[in-house]
């Protein structure tokens, strides 16, 4: 298999790529807070998504998703660190094209 060697997600396979800024962040008070800080319930992350195998119906390539990163397979793709996931681990999309689909909420 060469390194240029094409992949296509099967079923309804997510392959995302996690936010840089996913780690570290900020309080209210403007305290820096690593991801290594152990919070009391589980925190979900976002990932944009960079491809989808042929059954995922609502999540499309570059769309922004919510997902449980304890719940990860990971794997490397030249170099590059990416999560696969199912459709389903997906808790919500943030995407320009949902419209009047949204909740009133934005990134």
């Amino acid at each position: 298999m060469s390194d240029k060697t094409p992949i296509k997600m099967l079923h309804d396979r997510v392959l995302v790529e996690l936010d840089v800024d996913a780690g570290e962040r900020r309080s209210s008070g403007g305290i820096v807070i690593p991801a290594t800080a152990a919070m009391g319930a589980r925190r979900l992350a976002w990932a944009r998504v960079v491809a989808v195998g042929p059954h995922a119906r609502a999540v499309e390539n570059g769309d922004r998703v919510l997902f449980d990163p304890d719940d990860k397979a990971e794997v490397e793709v030249h170099g590059e660190t990416y999560v696969v996931m199912r459709e389903r681990d997906v808790h919500a999309v943030a995407a320009d094209r949902l419209g009047d689909q949204a909740t009133g909420l934005y990134l």
